[in-house]
């Protein structure tokens, strides 16, 4: 009769496939290459060790498409698996809502202008309301949205709807 072999005993650690590590890789590879593409102002905002704060320094001087750029790619990805990717994240996602934010009230601008141009008067009252500095003025606003629409009649450059953008802009800023 043969012997019984012991079963192994259950592992705590669940078992994760070769091809689920390959994409962990991949992803933390992607958020190497961002962090590499940042400017120096948002890259102080990424918390970073030091080895790795030095290896996106090289990886930053390397650029271009030459192959010491792509293996200090690769090696800052091999530095982001052994460290916990979490505040990396976090501080990318802060980053990219800042622009998209920033976009967000350029187009919000953009339309108050656009609208002053088509409605006059009563878009006027409201953009008041909704920036009381602004109302101070007044008379240049009203101005700037006839020259505007004179020039758009007469298919002119948009000198006066540029300048009412840069009105819109300063008091919506503030």
């Amino acid at each position: 009769m043969a012997a019984k072999r012991p079963e192994p005993e259950l592992q705590e650690e669940e078992w994760i496939s070769k091809s689920e590590l390959k994409r962990e890789a991949e992803q933390l590879q992607k958020i190497g290459n961002e962090i590499v593409a940042l400017g120096k102002n948002d890259l102080a905002k990424v918390p970073m060790d030091e080895e790795l704060e030095v290896a996106v320094a090289l990886a930053q001087r390397l650029k271009g498409k030459n192959e010491a750029h792509r293996r200090q790619l690769q090696f800052v990805g091999k530095l982001l698996r052994s460290r916990d990717p979490e505040p990396l994240v976090a501080a990318l996602d802060k980053i990219r809502n800042k622009h998209n934010q920033a976009n967000q009230e350029f187009h919000k601008m953009e339309q108050w202008r656009d609208r002053l141009i088509a409605e006059g008067d009563d878009a006027m009252q409201a953009l008041f309301a909704e920036v009381p500095a602004m109302a101070e003025e007044r008379q240049r606003v009203r101005q700037l949205i006839r020259q505007a629409a004179k020039e758009a009649k007469a298919s002119k450059p948009p000198k006066s709807s540029r300048e009412l953008f840069k009105l819109i802009r300063q008091y919506m800023e503030e």
